[in-house]
């Protein structure tokens, strides 16, 4: 599967006190914790002027795959992408994603 880009949405994020690393995030009333960082992308040199210097983060979760982005200038944590995995159920806590035909 790929990655399912979705209108950002702002959640909220519990990090790691010496790393900086997200932990558990919470969409909605759901609460994921984070069971691994895959890729992490520093934007601080080149970024949307629109929104200034960003992380990017993509971290797996119990039931899907998240692309997390951390906006520095307003201190947001964004997700801008989401990918179900094959063992957990469907995440969709607000109507992200579109009924399957």
């Amino acid at each position: 599967m790929s990655t399912i880009r979705v209108s950002p949405l702002e959640v909220q994020v519990r990090c790691d006190w010496f790393d900086g690393r997200p932990r558990a995030i919470r969409l909605a009333r759901e609460e994921l914790h984070v069971l691994a960082v895959t890729r992490v992308r520093d934007e601080s040199a080149a970024y949307p002027a629109a929104f200034g210097p960003r992380t990017c983060f993509e971290v797996l979760t119990e039931t899907a795959r998240l692309a997390l982005v951390y906006r520095h200038r307003d201190r947001r944590w964004i997700v801008e992408g989401l990918e179900p995995t094959a063992a957990g159920r469907t995440l969709d806590p607000v109507g992200l994603l579109a009924p399957a035909a």
